[in-house]
């Protein structure tokens, strides 16, 4: 039974906001107050500086790998284990220990690829790079990565639980970059470094 409260526990994992904690440790302003107002890495960057950005990146990505991990310890239930990472990629988008104001969630939903299966991981990160050394552009970086992760399960991962719970994050992170989205195309969006 212990089992079925672990996508409970995932979410109440995920709804730790490390980019909020990071900036009261280092009494820097909220990361929902200033920028872009999103409690991620790259909004934490743009005012934080490199420290605090690479610690709220970190956490992010644990927030997904760990409840992943445990699961996969306690059970070998595929969609167990798939909606565990799922449930803490939504308390990161939806933290119900602040006031369900959460991030994009791009770091998080890697950690959980990352351990859900460590080569879509690998797909999905060197995807985000690639695009981010060529235009410069975060969003963009993660939005694309974003479209291809459903081809990358399908590919490396292949398994009805697990397709189907990359086509939802993917579509829930475009989603939520609706509004760079509308920055890119207008040629307004920040570049990474500026």
């Amino acid at each position: 039974m212990l089992i079925y409260f672990l996508p409970l526990a995932a979410y109440l994992f995920g709804s730790i906001s490390t980019a909020v904690l990071i900036a009261r440790a280092m009494g820097l302003q909220d990361p929902r107050e200033v920028g872009s107002r999103n409690p991620g890495a790259t909004n934490i960057l743009r005012y934080g500086g490199k420290t605090a950005a690479v610690l709220t990146l970190v956490g992010d990505i644990l927030k997904g790998v760990i409840p992943v991990l445990i699961a996969r310890v306690l059970t070998a239930d595929a969609v167990i284990i798939t909606l565990s990472g799922f449930a803490a990629f939504l308390g990161h988008l939806f933290p119900v220990f602040f006031g369900f104001r959460g991030g994009k969630g791009v770091a998080t939903a890697l950690g959980v690829w990352f351990a859900l299966n460590p080569w879509v991981g690998l797909a999905l990160l060197a995807t985000w790079v690639l695009m981010a050394a060529l235009f410069r552009y975060s969003s963009l970086a993660a939005l694309t990565a974003s479209a291809l992760a459903p081809l990358y399960v399908a590919w490396l991962s292949p398994g009805t639980p697990y397709l189907a719970a990359m086509i939802v994050m993917s579509a829930i992170l475009i989603f939520r970059h609706r509004a760079n989205i509308r920055k890119l195309i207008a040629g307004t969006e920040t570049r990474i470094g500026r």
